[in-house]
């Protein structure tokens, strides 16, 4: 790509912008955040006892239609106790994707168990189905319901899936296969708050789920998590966990197992409510925002990446592809040398260190994706 083409790139998304100086995403507050916020402060309960955050459990299962919530300190430690409410043990396998998140193989490492990765579809950049497929077909074998890997001789306990830039990948193909195996779906849903397939949101598809609500989500508390199952007993179990394992009692403290103090404080959780009041307004500035770049970009030969059919995109990342890796990074220097925060796709976690050792099985797509995907500024507008 010509520098003349990059610079036509930058300049079109400060004019529509309106500014020289572009971060990648930005939350925005025009709703009842501060009021909400003062009054959990005013309340004095500011930390993981207070009525913010049973409201936000509520209505974020209101949302999601998924029967419970429980809020968590971030997404990390929510992909943390949703492996072991899934039942993940030492050594047990969980088969993810190289495409994603840090956070999503870490949290395998927490249980102590050993991520598998398989290839991503180029459609939807989350887990190839087909590839899922014909690892298990290679390599498991079920012995009296349980998966085994031939090989290792490891449980293949959990398949953990991540909805790539909030696109929702081929979840209800990879649900039927695990089923087929008798393997846990986690879904890792850390980016996809907001999307649905089929009218059915993100996270109501396997038995447990991790939502993110970091700084440049949809919705934001600077922080923030939940782990989200149609499976009272799952859920019950998360809270309990994520509260030190403490019984309830008015004054006695008796903890049963070894548990996490992964609780959402109440300002968060007060922030959160105010946000998800205004995700419907949030997601259709961002539907508008994507049809201007489109429409802009069409113009200059540029193609943003859209979701699958039947998807209801929450518009979380927008992306551009380019040819290859060498015109990705020519774009990536000359973007942020005129402060356009634009991102590649992250580093393939079997390149990282801590994950080099860990089995690939079919990397062909993320690797293209890899080389040729970026994110650009996706914002709400000021």
């Amino acid at each position: 790509m010509s520098e003349e083409k990059n610079y036509r790139i930058v300049n079109k998304i400060k004019e529509i912008y309106n500014e020289d100086n572009i971060p990648l995403h930005r939350p925005t507050f025009k709703g009842n955040e501060i009021k909400y916020v003062n009054d959990a402060i005013k309340s004095t309960f500011v930390s993981s006892v207070g009525e913010y955050v049973n409201q936000f459990e509520n209505r974020l299962s209101d949302y999601t239609s998924i029967n419970r919530s429980v809020a968590t300190v971030n997404g990390t430690s929510s992909l943390h106790v949703a492996l072991l409410l899934a039942g993940v043990k030492q050594n047990d396998e969980v088969i993810t994707q190289s495409l994603t998140f840090v956070a999503t193989a870490n949290a395998i490492k927490y249980v102590n168990a050993i991520p598998v990765f398989v290839d991503v579809s180029d459609s939807n950049f989350g887990m190839n189905s087909q590839s899922l497929n014909n690892f298990l077909e290679k390599y498991a074998e079920l012995r009296d319901g349980t998966s085994y890997n031939k090989i290792t001789g490891n449980i293949i306990r959990a398949c953990m899936p991540m909805h790539t830039f909030g696109f929702i990948c081929d979840i209800e193909n990879i649900v039927k296969i695990c089923n087929k195996w008798n393997i846990k779906v986690v879904e890792d849903c850390a980016e996809a708050l907001g999307s649905f397939l089929k009218k059915k949101s993100a996270g109501k598809f396997g038995l447990v789920s991790a939502f993110s609500f970091n700084g440049n989500k949809i919705i934001t508390a600077g922080g923030g998590g939940a782990i989200c199952s149609d499976n009272d007993l799952i859920a019950d179990n998360a809270k309990h966990i994520t509260t030190t394992a403490k019984k309830t009692h008015k004054w006695e403290y008796f903890h049963d197992q070894v548990g996490f103090n992964y609780r959402m404080p109440n300002l968060n959780a007060a922030l959160l409510c105010a946000q998800l009041e205004r995700i419907h307004d949030i997601k259709k500035q961002k539907v508008e925002l994507f049809d201007e770049l489109m429409y802009t970009f069409s113009k200059i030969g540029v193609q943003l990446c859209i979701p699958p059919k039947n998807v209801d995109w929450n518009y979380w990342l927008f992306s551009i592809k380019f040819k290859n890796k060498k015109e990705k990074n020519t774009f990536l220097k000359y973007s942020h040398q005129h402060n356009v925060l634009c991102r590649p796709v992250w580093r393939l976690l079997h390149e990282l260190p801590m994950f080099k050792d860990c089995f690939v099985f079919e990397k062909k797509q993320s690797e293209k994706i890899q080389d040729t995907i970026v994110n650009i500024p996706s914002s709400e507008k000021k």
